[in-house]
């Protein structure tokens, strides 16, 4: 007779056993979200000292995160591997590169009025709903053939890289903190600085119902 095992034992999980269910895509993915906290980070820096390389650095990371979050769908084609924590894991890495970090870049510039708070506030938990809305409802706008998702239904949160980019000319520009692209406004006991209402544009884009094809 063999020796006896404890159930606990055999039941017991590996451990890392999450870790084993990467693949090659999600660490791509993964490199998204790294990204983001980093150009975040460096937002923070750039409070604390000044030095306006850190956010020069911020302008990188924020199109290689686009960029990784596209070669990871790739991969996942080519490889014909994909995780269970796959989808899951590119919303949220999408909510930090492309929806908490372009917030965060505003506030550093200088949109810090409470008006520009709530904004800020609005786009982030837009881009959020966004992408719950997305993992939800995937499966019945996929086509029944392909079974690939033909369009978007409101704007693709990665398209707050078009917030950056203004960003980016009115960083290059001087266009910041008491000189911040667009001017101030008070707003009864409030203050607003107008480009923040790009922000309020883009995020309720996202929530709209606006069907765009998907490439």
């Amino acid at each position: 007779m063999g020796p006896v095992r404890c159930p606990a034992m055999t039941d017991r999980p590996k451990r890392f056993s999450m870790f084993r269910e990467y693949t090659l895509a999600d660490l791509f993915t993964l490199g998204n979200a790294a990204c983001g906290t980093v150009a975040i980070f460096l937002c923070l820096q750039y409070i604390a000292e000044d030095e306006k390389r850190f956010l020069w650095t911020t302008f990188v990371l924020l199109p290689l995160a686009f960029a990784l979050d596209a070669v990871d769908g790739w991969v996942a084609r080519k490889t014909g591997k994909g995780s269970r924590l796959g989808a899951d894991l590119d919303s949220l890495a999408d909510t930090v590169s492309f929806g908490v970090a372009p917030a965060v870049l505003l506030y550093t510039l200088g949109a810090r009025g409470a008006w520009d708070a709530l904004i800020l506030v609005y786009f982030v938990c837009c881009g959020i709903s966004r992408l719950a809305r997305f993992n939800v409802t995937a499966d019945d706008l996929a086509d029944p053939t392909t079974g690939k998702v033909k369009y978007f239904e409101g704007t693709p949160i990665p398209t707050s890289l078009a917030l950056v980019a203004v960003l980016g000319v009115a960083f290059r520009s001087d266009w910041i903190h008491a000189e911040l692209l667009g001017g101030m406004l008070q707003l009864g006991p409030w203050q607003l600085h107008p480009i923040a209402l790009l922000y309020l544009v883009s995020g309720s884009l996202m929530i709209s119902t606006i069907r765009i094809p998907k490439p």
